[in-house]
């Protein structure tokens, strides 16, 4: 454990490095006892109930019609990105893919997955409950009612792209909603929201108080329901139905996935629900021929933090001498959610830190080479394509995990881009001309 011991003094120096995970485990010795928490049959209820809704989508959301309803995003092979970053003296073995969260419809952000099935399960719970509507009739129905949920309220604390995701889908839902908004909250998603008619409620405050305000907001009212980015299941169960997605994807591409051919996945993490849950997704479809690696800022490495430490939720980047500063407001969360550092602790393979500067520099590459736009904190997960042959300790992984050089020959990597479709384009132009 000296390796996670390093790892853990490295934080305080905001250093660039890859944790390997010390508690991972094969994954069949680890799936019974993962299901217990959540089971792959709950997965699978996820995925019906987004068919479910799907009509609804489509009528409220034109955008979705070209999909039947149904939101997901392109999976992209990024030829030109990767030989601009190995131009750029690093080495990328296989192929590399861009995973197009960023431009999911709705939210623009991977968040429109958990985020937006939460509150549609919700919606559906009170409408069935209520009598407005049946499981087998068509849900295009629920548009019929808002004034119905305008009785109801939901709530949620964010940076930004959670709460964008859930403040759009509750509004046209007709929820009342209260966004409670962090410091690194950015103006634009703010004005954005409001101009949906959401009420967003600002804090000159982190994330962990943002959430912790909007928790006790809620519980002061017996109508309002409080979406938990710290401790909600169904957040992590709707974004667990991205795996099945992706296999799909994969399989029209004829890309193969097995001891010959592995999957590297590099997810951007704030406080791991969304990695969590489409990691843990793969998991359970690809088993140990998939490595799940999340990519946090040097600011705020929480959810490696939690893990490393077993403190889970109690660990708290505050404690060991970060500032908490960086433009990567989607990951800028001092506390990982315990919920997710507990189920992941035996799956996930490691994670990347990644400087804003860093960040910056895959952002500007990749709009030079492929002219796709995403946010800085989107672009995180680019640190573990290109770090995975740099550091002693992911080598060592590799041939710990039997992956030769033939072998990565044959590897696929997934960098998920996980916001920037809404991104204003005067701020977009601010991101192309930052140095840090």
């Amino acid at each position: 454990m000296l390796e996670n011991k390093i790892a853990i003094e490295n934080v305080s120096k905001e250093l660039e490095q890859c944790w390997i995970n010390p508690f991972k485990m094969p994954f069949e010795s680890v799936k019974g006892l993962s299901e217990l928490a959540v089971s792959k049959e709950e997965i699978f209820d996820a995925e019906q109930r987004l068919l479910r809704f799907a009509p609804f989508i489509k009528k409220e959301f034109p955008e979705t019609a070209q999909n039947s309803g149904i939101i997901e995003s392109p999976l992209l092979e990024i030829n030109q990105m990767k030989a601009a970053l190995n131009n750029n003296g690093h080495k990328i073995c296989g192929r590399l893919f861009l995973k197009l969260d960023s431009h999911l419809p709705i939210a623009g952000s991977v968040k429109a997955r958990g985020g937006i099935y939460e509150v549609l399960k919700h919606a559906e719970s009170l409408a069935v409950s209520n009598g407005l509507i049946k499981e087998s009739e068509n849900y295009e129905k629920l548009s019929e009612f808002k004034e119905f949920f305008k009785d109801y309220t939901v709530q949620v604390g964010s940076t930004g792209n959670l709460g964008m995701s859930i403040g759009i889908i509750s509004a046209a839902i007709g929820f009342s909603v209260k966004i409670h908004m962090s410091a690194d909250a950015k103006k634009w998603k703010k004005d954005l929201l409001r101009s949906k008619g959401v009420e967003v409620i600002e804090y000159a405050d982190d994330y962990t108080y943002a959430v912790e305000q909007g928790r006790k907001a809620s519980a002061e009212n017996p109508k309002s329901y409080f979406v938990d980015d710290e401790w909600s299941k169904d957040l992590f169960l709707g974004y667990s139905v991205a795996a099945n997605r992706l296999k799909n994807q994969l399989e029209e591409l004829k890309i193969t996935v097995d001891e010959k051919h592995p999957l590297f996945v590099y997810i951007p993490a704030g406080v791991g629900g969304a990695p969590g849950g489409i990691s843990y997704g793969l998991k359970f479809l690809f088993g140990d021929n998939v490595h799940c690696f999340f990519a946090e800022p040097t600011a705020f490495p929480s959810v490696m933090l939690g893990i490393s430490t077993g403190l889970y939720e109690k660990a708290n980047v505050k404690d060991y001498g970060v500032v908490g500063k960086s433009n990567a407001d989607g990951l800028a969360c001092p506390a990982p959610s315990g919920f997710v550092t507990r189920i992941m602790q035996n799956h996930l393979s490691g994670d990347f830190t990644v400087k804003d500067k860093s960040l910056f520099n895959y952002l500007r590459l990749l709009y030079s080479s492929e002219n796709i736009k995403i946010e800085p904190s989107a672009c995180a997960g680019f640190e573990g394509a290109i770090k995975l042959l740099e550091y002693d300790n992911t080598k060592e992984y590799l041939k710990n995990n039997n992956i030769t050089d033939d072998v990565l020959q044959n590897s696929t990597h997934i960098v998920w881009a996980t916001g920037g479709k809404m991104v204003p384009e005067e701020n977009f132009n601010e991101f192309l001309n930052t140095s840090v």
